[in-house]
């Protein structure tokens, strides 16, 4: 797990299906120390953890990833220079199936866009 020690994230706010929250980056994380010493860059497993992480609260239940079909890793986070992140989560439960749409953002800037299943 790495929420409470890589990030934290504010109250979600829920609109229908889709899930908005701010997460915050722990810049003095051990990650950091090797991903990369003087540039540091969040592990695009450390995103995809973040948001499965966020949806496990929301659900209230440990959830799997079963399928991701679409992922883009499109720009670098910085911890220093990006401290906080947009998460936004389209998601809906078909047969205990959850169907996620989510992207990484901040100001106007995309970071990941990430389509998967869990259960």
């Amino acid at each position: 797990m790495l929420k409470d020690t890589f990030f934290t994230f504010s109250t979600p706010e829920f609109d229908g299906g889709l899930i908005k929250t701010t997460i915050t980056l722990n810049p003095a994380h051990d990650i950091f120390k090797g991903h990369f010493p003087g540039n540091p860059v969040v592990p695009g497993v450390c995103m995809m953890q973040m948001i499965k992480e966020v949806l496990e609260n929301y659900s209230g239940k440990k959830l799997r990833l079963i399928k991701a079909d679409n992922i883009k890793f499109l720009s670098f986070i910085d911890p220093n220079q990006h401290g906080q992140v947009g998460l936004e989560v389209k998601m809906s439960v078909v047969n205990e199936q959850v169907k996620t749409d989510a992207q990484l953002v901040n100001e106007g800037v995309v970071f990941l866009k990430f389509k998967a299943i869990f259960k």
